[in-house]
Formats: structure tokens, C-alpha cells, sequence
């Protein structure tokens, strides 16, 4: 693997709880509203608070009606990526190229549907449903690391880049309702009854949601020969790093002392100092992810994250979607380029008080984005941790790693 091959993200495609498209991730994130969520229409879901924020029914031209939702919530996000990047099928088939997605639930939806008795479907086949759409025979692979899906997918497609096996991969993470998962955390008491207020006072945990995250990642080598460089709008971005690692202590709550959290962050992050200009944080919801990830940020990033001398803003995408599961880390990675791409940090939704505990700085109104570099973490059940580093792609910004 060659660690020197520059890896760059020149598309990105978003489905969400606000609508089908970048653009509507966008509008959202400058708004700012806050959502209530939904409750889903199914009539088995018999749990204190069915609450998940739903993509809103899709009835598009072009699409199979008879795909599960997370396949298509792919389908829709990955089509606005390779659009976005300028490339179509035809240009797919003549290069190596690979499709890399992650996932909580995969397609739970089939296996769902009655209490039992119907065959069992194998719900981990999302890359190869949007590989068979788009005609490729190269690498497809679907990644199951709980709610750090997303991230890990990111890390396998610059690997794959890196390797010189692919040079397009087409990576992110979908996820759709699952009665399974939203009735795991009822039963967990994980699930807030109100909506997902990261960072605040009185959480009381998470509120699921849909949604699907697609980036195009290339070689800057391919980017360039096929004159996706020659804009210089800012519009193409770095894929400046991408760590993980497992903490291997837990089945659902990281390890007290978050050195793995850590280790993934500063892998990403490649070598000192840590310069970044915003942080998309995991940040559920729940009451010990977000104390956690608020000292370990102050901890990599130091005191400057918090709202004190030459802050570091943080841009709380789950008070806004809700948690996408699997998807949440490459929605992550899509607000992220559309901060880059815009030069600005949206501001938050309001939080009513923020946890003393978690001393981070949530800017409620809009401010420029400092340092080109735009940090996403992702963590998931099992001890699963990534991160993932965006930059701008002029040179400007190190060159992390990947990290297993």
C-alpha cells in the first residue's frame, strides 16, 4: 500500500429526514429548525416511545418500487455523487472501480415485516444492489461496525485507492427503519422521548433516523486526468486521513479512559499540530458518549475547543437528523464537505442548556470556517471508533493515514 498516493472526494449525495439531495442537507443545516420525530406506521412496534426520523415517503421515477429503503435511501444518494462528481456507468466501466457501504441493520425490512415464519433474507447486500444497478464487477463490500459503519467504509475505500485496487470507489453508509433496533433501545432506556439534543443538560438518550451518505472517492491521479481538478472551485476536497480502532472492553459503552478514541482521532488526524476548522462530532445524545467525546476532543484538540481563545466550533449533525446508525459517519463526511465547499460553520440548533460536563463550543449563528480541515468521528456498539479528516484539496493540509 502506498500512504503517499493522494486520495480525494469529488462527489457527495445525501438522503435525509429533510429530503433527497445535498442541497436539502444544506438548507437544513443553515436553518437550523428544530424536528420532531416521527412514529413509524407499524402496527408490531409495541414499545414505549416508537420514535425515529423518517425519510419522507420516496415515489421518484427510476427506481425500483420494490427495493428495501435502505437500498434505495443508496440508490438515490450514490446517483447525486456520481453527478456530482461529473461521472456516469460509462465511465465506471472503464476503470477499476468499487462500491464500499456501511450499515447497522442492512436490509432489515424483509426479515421484519410479520412476527416469523417467513424465509429468512440475508439483510447485508446493499453494495451489491447498487453495484448490480450501476453495472460494476469490482470490488463489493458491505460493512457492518455498528454506528461507526460509515467511517470504517470511508477507511476501506482509501485503502482500496491506496492499494491500487480501485480507482473510484463509491463509499458511505444507509440504514432505514428496523423495529429490532428501535426496540433494543427501549429496552436499553437509550431512547429520549423528546428528540436528540446532544451536549444537552437533561438528554435522555438518542432518537433514530434514516438516511443515507454517499462521497466519490478517486486517486487525485484519476481525479486529475479526467480534468476534475482544472475548476479550482474548492469543490474537490482531501480525503486527508481516516482512523479506527476497537476498544474491545464493552459491549455497548466505550472504555472509561478513551485512549482508542484517541488513537483513531490522531491517526486520522496525521501529524502534529491538529489543525481543524470544525468538528462534526459523534455526539448522540446519550449521557456518556457526550461527556466522553467532549474531554477527548479538549484532550487531542486542546482547551481551544471549548468556547474560550481561538475556539473550535462544532457542528452537532445529529440534533439535526437525528442518528442514521451506520450512515450517520458518512453524513457526516457530506455535511463536512459542504462546510468546506461553503467556507462556513452553520450555526447549531439551540441547545436549551448545555451540560457543564461537556465544555465544547456549539455556535448557535453561523461563523467562517477557520482552518480548511473539517474532523468527523463516528463511534459504534463493540467499541468501534472512526474518524475521518477533510480538507481542502490545495496542498495546503498533511496527509494522514488509514488505520485498522
Amino acid at each position: 500500500m502506498n500512504a503517499e498516493v493522494e486520495v480525494v472526494v469529488t462527489g457527495v449525495g445525501a438522503v435525509t429526514c429533510h429530503g433527497v439531495g445535498a442541497g436539502e442537507l444544506w438548507r437544513a443545516m443553515t436553518a437550523a429548525g428544530t424536528r420532531l420525530p416521527d412514529r413509524p406506521a407499524d402496527p408490531l412496534a409495541l414499545m414505549d416511545l416508537p420514535l425515529i426520523n423518517l425519510v419522507p415517503d420516496l415515489d421518484l421515477p427510476g427506481l425500483d418500487p420494490t427495493s428495501e429503503r435502505a437500498t434505495r435511501f443508496a440508490s438515490l444518494a450514490a446517483a447525486e455523487a456520481l453527478a456530482d462528481a461529473g461521472l456516469d456507468a460509462d465511465a465506471l466501466d472503464a476503470v477499476r472501480s468499487a462500491v464500499v457501504l456501511g450499515s447497522c441493520m442492512g436490509e432489515p425490512g424483509v426479515n421484519e415485516r410479520e412476527r416469523g415464519g417467513q424465509r429468512w433474507e440475508p439483510p447485508f447486500r446493499l453494495a451489491s444492489a447498487l453495484a448490480d444497478e450501476l453495472g460494476l464487477f469490482g470490488t463489493a463490500l458491505d460493512v457492518a461496525n455498528a454506528c461507526a459503519a460509515g467511517g470504517y467504509a470511508l477507511g476501506v475505500a482509501m485503502d482500496l485507492v491506496r492499494a491500487g485496487e480501485a480507482d473510484v470507489v463509491i463509499a458511505g453508509g444507509s440504514d432505514a427503519y428496523s423495529r429490532v433496533a428501535l426496540g433494543c433501545f427501549n429496552r436499553l432506556g437509550a431512547v429520549d422521548p423528546e428528540r436528540c439534543r446532544p451536549f444537552e443538560s437533561d438528554r435522555a438518550g438518542t432518537v433514530f433516523a434514516e438516511g443515507a451518505g454517499v462521497v466519490v472517492v478517486e486517486s487525485a491521479a484519476h481525479a486529475r486526468a479526467r480534468g476534475a481538478l482544472d475548476s479550482g472551485d474548492g469543490r474537490v476536497l482531501s480525503l486527508d486521513g481516516v482512523g479506527w480502532s476497537c476498544d474491545g472492553d464493552h459491549p455497548t459503552a466505550p472504555r472509561e479512559d478513551g485512549e482508542q478514541i484517541v488513537r483513531a482521532m490522531r491517526r486520522a488526524l496525521g501529524e502534529p499540530p491538529y489543525d481543524v476548522g470544525c468538528v462534526v462530532p459523534h455526539g448522540t445524545g446519550t449521557r456518556l458518549n457526550d461527556v466522553l467525546e467532549s474531554r477527548l476532543l479538549r484532550r487531542v484538540l486542546g482547551a481551544g475547543v471549548g468556547a474560550g481563545a481561538g475556539p473550535v466550533p462544532l457542528y452537532s449533525l445529529k440534533a439535526l437528523l437525528g442518528h442514521a446508525g451506520g450512515a450517520s459517519a458518512a453524513l457526516g463526511v457530506v455535511a463536512g464537505a459542504l462546510i468546506l465547499r461553503h467556507g462556513v460553520v452553520p450555526g447549531n440548533v439551540p441547545v436549551k442548556e448545555q451540560d457543564p460536563e461537556c465544555e465544547v463550543w456549539l455556535p448557535e449563528r453561523a461563523v467562517p470556517l477557520g482552518v480548511r480541515r473539517v474532523l468527523v468521528n463516528a463511534y459504534g456498539f463493540g467499541g468501534n471508533n472512526a474518524s475521518v479528516v477533510l480538507a481542502a484539496a490545495d496542498g495546503s493540509s498533511s496527509v494522514g493515514g488509514s488505520d485498522g
